[in-house]
C-alpha cells in the first residue's frame, strides 16, 4: 500500500479497523477472486463491500455497521499490494487527506 496517500490518522484508523475485523479482509479477498475467476478485468471495492454486506448474517460491529464503506479504498489498495499481479483490478483515486 502506498502510505503517502494516507494521512497519519487515516492510516491508523484503517489498520485498527482492519486488525479488529479480519473477517472483512478474508471476505473481500474471496469476493475479489470470485470476480476475477468470472472474467472481470476491473471491479469496484464498494461493490465488493455490498456483496459482503448482503451475505453477512447481520453481525453489527462496534462502529455500528456490518461493514464500513469508509474503508473500501484502503482494502482495494491492500489487495493491489498483496496481489501485485492484479494491481489494476481496482481503479483507485488519490485519497483526500
Amino acid at each position: 500500500m502506498n502510505e503517502d496517500t494516507f494521512s497519519e490518522a487515516q492510516y491508523k484508523e484503517f489498520f485498527e479497523y482492519h486488525k479488529n475485523n479480519p473477517m472483512i479482509w478474508k471476505a473481500f479477498k474471496n469476493k475479489a477472486f470470485e470476480a476475477i475467476k468470472r472474467g472481470f478485468k476491473h471491479y469496484g471495492s464498494k461493490g465488493i463491500f455490498e456483496l459482503i454486506r448482503w451475505e453477512d448474517k447481520g453481525q453489527i460491529n462496534k462502529d455500528g455497521f456490518k461493514v464500513n464503506n469508509l474503508y473500501t479504498p484502503y482494502y482495494a489498495r491492500l489487495f493491489s499490494k498483496e496481489f501485485p499481479q492484479y494491481k489494476d483490478f481496482f481503479r483507485t483515486r488519490k485519497i483526500k487527506k
